[in-house]
């Protein structure tokens, strides 16, 4: 049972992994979570899923703007080969609702749900659990892990802008990669502050700085793959 959206103030989730519930029927590839007619968000899971290999999960918000499309690009082109399950959640508003309105609410209510949808319907391996994402996505996708340590065992952050947590839980790993050009949110105090924060935490941190901009070069993506499922891809 899902609690109501004012449950929601610190941004702590209550769905966890168990054993699926529900049938699956042949739902394999990109399709809608079917959870909201207006702002819904997108599932990919693996062509060659099966049921008695427990996949990793990776719940994936996109940049300020954006769309679960966006999400879902972020590493979809490892899923296949990597038995990875891709969720990928649309914002309530322009962004995500920390940022708008300095509170979590609606959208961590929304990733409770998606997330209860895909623990339901899919067999997934509770040790490779990542949140992740991409600038405000990245962001977020920090504010989350950090709250929520006890769920997600790896945070992906691409470019974020910040990291905070009114509720911290857990140990998550972290990922953090950024690009020394970057325009829009520039590194210093954007990633280095970041990584900094984070080690203070005494969390693990794999940093990785790259020649770039406001960007998610191809060899910094699958690097964070091989990191979030600790082997080779490809």
């Amino acid at each position: 049972m899902i609690p109501s959206r004012n449950s929601y103030q610190t941004g702590r989730l209550t769905a966890a992994p168990h054993l699926p519930t529900l049938e699956t029927t042949s739902k394999t590839g990109l399709h809608p979570l079917g959870l909201d007619p207006d702002k819904d968000g997108l599932l990919y899971v693996p062509l060659g899923y099966d049921p008695a290999l427990p996949a990793a999960l990776a719940v994936l918000y996109h940049g300020s703007g954006g769309n679960p499309e966006q999400g879902q690009w972020l590493l979809q082109q490892y899923a296949d080969a990597a038995n990875l399950i891709l969720l990928a959640p649309a914002s309530r508003k322009y962004t995500w609702d920390v940022i708008v309105s300095d509170s979590f609410g609606p959208d961590a209510w929304y990733t409770d749900q998606a997330l209860a949808h895909v623990f339901s319907h899919y067999a997934i391996d509770p040790g490779k659990i990542a949140v992740g994402g991409f600038s405000d996505g990245a962001s977020y996708a920090l504010c989350m892990g950090l709250t929520n340590g006890d769920l997600f065992t790896h945070v992906i952050a691409f470019s974020p802008g910040f990291g905070f947590s009114r509720e911290k839980t857990g140990q998550a790993a972290v990922f953090l990669s950024h690009g020394q050009q970057d325009p829009i949110l520039p590194i210093d105090p954007c990633s280095r502050k970041v990584y900094r924060e984070l080690k203070d935490l005494g969390l693990e941190v794999n940093y990785l700085e790259f020649e770039g901009e406001h960007e998610i070069p191809g060899p910094v993506s699958a690097a964070a793959v091989e990191w979030f499922l600790g082997k080779k891809i490809g």
